[in-house]
C-alpha cells in the first residue's frame, strides 16, 4: 500500500486502484503540492468540520463521484453541498468494500465558521479513524490533544501506522505528541498537522529523533511524498 502525505492533516492511501483520502486541505494550504481536480479516489474521510480540513471534500467527491464518510451533523452539512454521503458516529465502523474505517474519539473542537454571516454551524464531534486497508491497520488520530484512551485505543488495536498531530496550539505539541506515540504503540508514526501555518510551525524530524530515542520508528513526509508500506 502507498501512504500520500498532502500536507497538514491530509493523507491519502492507495492499494492498487483503490483509494481513500483523508481531510482534504489543498486550495488553502500553502505548501500542498497536489490540486484538488487531480486527486482521484474512492471515498474521502473527515474528522471534523474545520475548514482546513474539510475544503476540498465537496469538490473531490464531485468530481470523482464518491461518497463522504463523518459524523452525523458534518455527513448533513456537506449532503447539503450535493454530495453523496455516509453518516457515522463514534465507536461505530463503515465498510467501504475496501476498506474499513472505525471512528475513534478525539479531544478538540468542530464547527463550521461563516465569517460573513458572523454564525457558527455545529460540526458534530470530532473524531479519529482508524482504517483497515490491504491487510494493515492505519490511524488518522485526527485534531487532538493528549488523552489516556489513546493507550486503550493501541492496546485494543494493533497499529502498524499512526499519523499524529505535532503542531502544537491547536492540537497536541511535540511532548504531547510523544507520549502519545507511546500509548498508541504503532509500529511507525508519521507527523502531521504542523508547518502550515506560522503558529504551528515545529521541527519534525526533531520529533522523529525523539521517538527513535524511545525506540519507536518514525518517519517524516513532506508535502506530495508517498511512502510505500
Amino acid at each position: 500500500m502507498e501512504l500520500i502525505y498532502h500536507g497538514h492533516s491530509c493523507i491519502q492511501m492507495v492499494d492498487g486502484d483503490k483509494s481513500l483520502v483523508i481531510d482534504p486541505f489543498l486550495r488553502g494550504n500553502p505548501l500542498a503540492v497536489t490540486k484538488p481536480e487531480e486527486i482521484k479516489t474512492d471515498a474521502i474521510l473527515l474528522t471534523h468540520a474545520h475548514m482546513d480540513h474539510i475544503l476540498d471534500a465537496d469538490l473531490i467527491a464531485k468530481s470523482n463521484d464518491v461518497p463522504v464518510v463523518a459524523i452525523a451533523e458534518l455527513a448533513a452539512y456537506m449532503s447539503w453541498k450535493g454530495v453523496k454521503t455516509i453518516d457515522m458516529n463514534i465507536g461505530g465502523t463503515v465498510d467501504l468494500g475496501f476498506a474499513k474505517a472505525k471512528m475513534v474519539q478525539a479531544f478538540h473542537s468542530s464547527g463550521i465558521v461563516l465569517s460573513d454571516e458572523k454564525t457558527i454551524i455545529y460540526g458534530g464531534m470530532p473524531a479519529g479513524y482508524i482504517v483497515n486497508m490491504a491487510g494493515l491497520t492505519v490511524l488518522h488520530a485526527g485534531d487532538t490533544a493528549l488523552f489516556s484512551d489513546m493507550k486503550m485505543i493501541g492496546e485494543r488495536h494493533a497499529i502498524d501506522i499512526a499519523f499524529i498531530p505535532i503542531g502544537d496550539h491547536y492540537t497536541m505539541g511535540i511532548e504531547d505528541a510523544l507520549q502519545a506515540a507511546e500509548w498508541f504503540n504503532a509500529k511507525l508514526v508519521i507527523p502531521m498537522h504542523y508547518n502550515t501555518f506560522p503558529v504551528i510551525r515545529q521541527e519534525a524530524e526533531h520529533y522523529v529523533q525523539l521517538l527513535e530515542s524511545k525506540g519507536i520508528k518514525g518517519l517524516v513526509l513532506k508535502p506530495g511524498e508517498t511512502a510505500t508500506v
